[in-house]
């Protein structure tokens, strides 16, 4: 039949996408971005996984009688980190799969 593609390159196509996929997803753990927040006083790493790898917190932002500021800036860091992390996975995810005729649908990856 004319126009209906052949199942087994489909398949052998979707077996290499699924190695690729496991390859990109191994090496995204092993990349980091890093955010800050207080002109650098607190520094978030975050892997490509999405994950909270490390934070630095500066001592003179410390502050026994400001804690609710050095929250403030704690979870402005790890949000910035993840959402850098989330980019360098999505900007990944769109190198493996183009070429592959894939609809743009935001946020599916």
């Amino acid at each position: 039949m004319k126009g209906i593609p052949n199942m087994g390159n489909i398949m052998k196509q979707a077996q290499q996408f699924q190695t690729k996929l496991a390859k990109m997803q191994e090496e995204l753990g092993d990349k980091t971005v890093q955010a800050s927040a207080g002109g650098g006083m607190i520094t978030v790493t975050a892997n490509g996984r999405q994950e909270i790898i490390a934070i630095k917190i500066e001592p003179e932002v410390v502050n026994a009688s400001d804690v609710d500021m050095l929250q403030d800036l704690v979870l402005a860091a790890v949000n910035d980190a993840l959402a850098k992390a989330k980019a360098m996975m999505n900007d990944e995810m769109a190198t493996l799969t183009k070429g592959l005729g894939l609809p743009n649908i935001p946020g599916l990856f």
